[in-house]
C-alpha cells in the first residue's frame, strides 16, 4: 500500500479551503522569518510546513491523512472511473 492515494479526494470547500488558507500560512512565515511580524521561529517554521501541505494536496487533489481516515470530498471522475470505461468499448477492427 501507497502512502500517497492514487485517487483524488479532497475537492469542493474542502479544496477551496486549503488553497486560501495554505498560501496565506505560506506568507505570513514568510513575513515573520525574515522579521516583518514578530512571532516564534517553531511557530514560523509550524506554518510553513502545514501551509506547505495544504497547499499541496489542495493543487494535487490527493491527501494521504484523508485516505487514511477514509474520508474523500472529491466527487469528480475518478482514474479507475476512467480506466473502466476505456476497458469497455470496444475499439472498431
Amino acid at each position: 500500500m501507497s502512502f500517497y492515494p492514487a485517487e483524488k479526494n479532497v475537492g469542493g470547500l474542502d479544496r477551496l479551503l486549503r488553497l486560501i488558507v495554505g498560501p496565506v500560512l505560506l506568507v505570513v512565515s514568510v513575513a515573520a522569518a525574515v522579521g516583518v511580524i514578530a512571532v516564534s521561529p517553531v511557530l514560523v517554521a509550524l506554518g510553513a510546513i502545514v501551509g506547505l501541505i495544504l497547499t499541496v494536496t489542495g493543487l494535487t487533489q490527493k491527501c494521504p491523512l484523508n485516505g487514511r481516515l477514509g474520508m474523500n470530498t472529491y466527487r469528480g471522475r475518478t482514474e479507475t472511473d476512467t480506466a473502466t470505461e476505456r476497458e469497455g468499448v470496444e475499439r472498431p477492427s
